[in-house]
C-alpha cells in the first residue's frame, strides 16, 4: 500500500489543491491579503507538482540528464521531498504565519520563489523545457512575487526574510546533497 502512495501521491495532492483553493476562497475572506497569499502557496505548489510529476515525468527527466540513466532520484525520495519538504514545511510556514508572526509565511513564499528559479535556471542552461517550467512562471512567480511584497509591506523584519530563504535554499541542498550521495554510490561519472 505505501508504495502505491509513494507511486501515485501527486494525483491526490492534485485534487487537494482544488479543495484547499475552494476553501480559501471561503475562509479567507476574513484574512489578511498577505495571510491569504501565504496559504496560496501550498495549493500552487500542489499544481505544480502535477505537471513536475504526472507519469514520473521529473524523476525520469532528472535521472536520465543527471544521472545518465541510472536512478539518481528513487520514488520514495521523490515523495519524501515533496510530502515532507514541500507539503509538511508549508503546513507549518502557514500555522506559524496565522498564530505567531506572519513573517513565518516567507518560508512558503521563498520555497515557491527558489523553486522556480532553479526551474528557469535549468531551462536557460539546456535552453529547453524541463517538467514543472510552465507553472512556475505561470504560477509561482506571480504569487511568489504578490506574496514577498504583501508581507514584506506588513513590516516583517529581515530576519524572517533571511530565516525564509535559508530554509528554502536549505531543503534544496539537502536534494543536492542527497543525489550527490547517491551519485557516488551508483559510480556515475
Amino acid at each position: 500500500m505505501l508504495s502505491r502512495l509513494m507511486t501515485n501521491w501527486v494525483y491526490g495532492g492534485f485534487l487537494a489543491a482544488f479543495l484547499i483553493l475552494a476553501l480559501i476562497g471561503v475562509v479567507g475572506r476574513d484574512l489578511p491579503a498577505a495571510l491569504v497569499l501565504i496559504a496560496l502557496q501550498l495549493p500552487i505548489y500542489m499544481l505544480h507538482e502535477y505537471e513536475e510529476h504526472d507519469d514520473d515525468r521529473f524523476r525520469r527527466f532528472f535521472n536520465a540528464l543527471i544521472g545518465g540513466g541510472r536512478e539518481l532520484l528513487t520514488v520514495p525520495a521523490v515523495f519524501i521531498i515533496n510530502i515532507g519538504g514541500v507539503w509538511l514545511t508549508y503546513l507549518a510556514a502557514i500555522v506559524l504565519a496565522a498564530t505567531v508572526d506572519l513573517g513565518f509565511g516567507l518560508i512558503a513564499i521563498y520555497g515557491t520563489l527558489v523553486n522556480a528559479v532553479v526551474h528557469l535556471g535549468a531551462a536557460a542552461a539546456k535552453r529547453s523545457y524541463n517538467p514543472g517550467l510552465a507553472t512556475a512562471v505561470i504560477l509561482f512567480l506571480p504569487a511568489g512575487i504578490a506574496g514577498l511584497w504583501l508581507v514584506s509591506a506588513a513590516g516583517t523584519t529581515l530576519g524572517f526574510h533571511m530565516l525564509g530563504l535559508t530554509v528554502s535554499i536549505g531543503l534544496h541542498a539537502v536534494i543536492i546533497a542527497y543525489v550527490l550521495v547517491r551519485r557516488r554510490r551508483l559510480a556515475v561519472p
